[in-house]
């Protein structure tokens, strides 16, 4: 087949790589602008189109696909299928009916739950026990299509939103390459997604990096692991915002107001809601992030109360 790929950030790599390991042809890879990002605002370029050049693959760049020189341009790549994996522009309907096989998209959860930008951050801090890939056609409605193929993975305790995109970005290469096979022997059976089941992954906002200790310490670390990497809980120290990566929740009765810490064994333990909340890694403004313990050794926090 010949096949365009549209996708922009590292979740897409892995899919891309698939297809360039296969026999099929990526006759031309759409992506993101350069934009710039850094200290130095220098423009940087995708990692899709970073991989797409080391092959020396045709690299498109528009800021939208609703032009008709744009229509025209992907016309002329005579694709029979249109692969897209966190491309960030809505394709048209006109753009949907170029390729002979339809275009198909790599979503980041179990459809129809969690449709929408923030899918594996959304499930961690739903406390859902299984996540997964969806392979589906795409349709003009937001990740509404019919699904080709799904890829399960049980949620590990310890997994943060970081750990499940780069598990789940294999995952989705993964259950790409069995559709691409079902459908040159035509053995994909559809299925429609259940209205009734859906559920919606509101994209992240800064605003939710915020901790409140009210909470319980069971839905404070759902958030911290929700949150890592981007854009991180936070609460507040000494009038500086202390950013958590990685927490435990720790079931106990603690005589403790609400965002006390209490450093026992060398552990960071701050009362909530209900239970205690272990700080196991932690960053302050300007500073690298370290282990819990390396910052008890610098800071006498015991007593001190957070928020």
């Amino acid at each position: 087949m010949r096949i365009i790929f549209a996708g922009t950030p590292d979740f897409a790599v892995p899919s891309l790589k698939v297809l360039l390991d296969s026999n099929h042809e990526v006759c031309a890879v759409y992506t993101q602008p350069d934009r710039p990002a850094g200290r130095g605002r220098h423009n940087h370029i995708s990692p899709v189109k970073e991989l797409a050049l080391k092959h020396s693959l045709p690299v498109i760049q528009p800021l939208t696909l609703k032009g008709d020189d744009e229509l025209q341009q992907l016309i002329s790549f005579n694709a029979d299928l249109i692969v897209v994996v966190a491309y960030g522009i809505i394709l048209t309907q006109a753009v949907l009916d170029v390729p002979k096989l339809g275009c198909i998209n790599v979503h980041a959860s179990l459809l129809p739950r969690w449709r929408g930008a923030a899918p594996i951050q959304r499930a961690l801090m739903a406390g859902d026990e299984k996540t997964g890939v969806t392979i589906m056609q795409i349709v003009h409605k937001l990740d509404a299509g019919d699904m080709l193929h799904k890829e399960e993975y049980v949620i590990d305790s310890r997994d943060t939103a970081s750990d499940l995109h780069d598990k789940l970005a294999k995952l989705g290469a993964t259950g790409l390459s069995k559709v691409l096979a079902g459908l040159l022997t035509g053995q994909i059976i559809t299925e429609a997604q259940d209205e009734c089941l859906v559920t919606y992954a509101e994209k992240l906002s800064k605003s939710e990096a915020i901790i409140d200790w009210n909470q319980s310490a069971n839905r404070l670390e759902l958030k911290v692991r929700g949150l890592n990497a981007w854009p991180v809980a936070q609460t507040i120290y000494q009038d500086k915002v202390l950013r958590i990566w990685r927490a435990e929740a720790i079931e106990t009765v603690a005589d403790l107001d609400t965002g006390s810490v209490s450093c026992t064994n060398k552990n960071m333990d701050v009362a909530t809601g209900k239970g205690l909340l272990r700080l196991h890694e932690v960053q302050l403004p300007g500073g690298r992030r370290m282990s819990a313990q390396a910052f008890l050794s610098a800071h006498d926090i015991d007593g001190v109360k957070l928020g």
